[in-house]
């Protein structure tokens, strides 16, 4: 296995999980959104605003294209990382790739308190998010070796399945 990626909409734990899985494998990790903040010197909300959504997802791009490049990383992207195909492929030949799902109800508790997130600064933030899962879930399974629910679920436990999963394709 190349790279463990994380995939998923925001807030279902991809960095906290993804911390936890970089430890437990002995790897290091990696987010995609945190890689592409210390290249620029500028937060992601600092960069929508400056480049729009499209000048960000050109920076996305490029920043999995080579994180996938290399081998040996625990790797959370962004939520709408899925949105291009070229990502997409990238993440599939990266290597195993990792759904992690959770509602929008779940989203919206764990992400309520957060400025960080330049999509949810509106007045319906349950409507942005609900929008929004309905178009990535689809991207996210379309790559998913492994579709884990996250919701009201410890972060070591789905580590636990996560790992038990991979094993498990492993002896296939």
């Amino acid at each position: 296995m190349r790279n463990l990626i994380l995939v998923g909409p925001m807030g279902a734990g991809k960095s906290t999980i993804g911390r936890l899985l970089g430890k437990e494998l002995r790897w290091p990790f990696k987010d995609s959104d945190k890689e592409i903040e210390q290249r620029t010197g500028a937060d992601i909300p600092w960069i929508f605003d400056v480049e729009g959504e499209a000048g960000f997802r050109e920076r996305e791009q490029a920043m999995l294209a080579e994180l996938c490049e290399l081998e040996g990383l625990v790797i959370a992207t962004g939520g709408g990382a899925v949105l291009r195909p070229e990502n997409r492929l990238a993440l599939h030949a990266g290597g195993r790739v990792v759904y992690l799902h959770t509602t929008v109800e779940q989203q919206l508790d764990r992400t309520s308190r957060d400025r960080n997130r330049p999509l949810l600064r509106t007045s319906d933030p349950g409507r942005v998010l609900a929008d929004l899962m309905a178009v990535r879930d689809p991207l996210y399974r379309e790559i998913a070796d492994i579709v884990i629910e996250t919701d009201e679920r410890p972060p070591r436990l789905v580590v636990q399945e996560i790992i038990e999963r991979l094993e498990t394709l492993a002896s296939r």
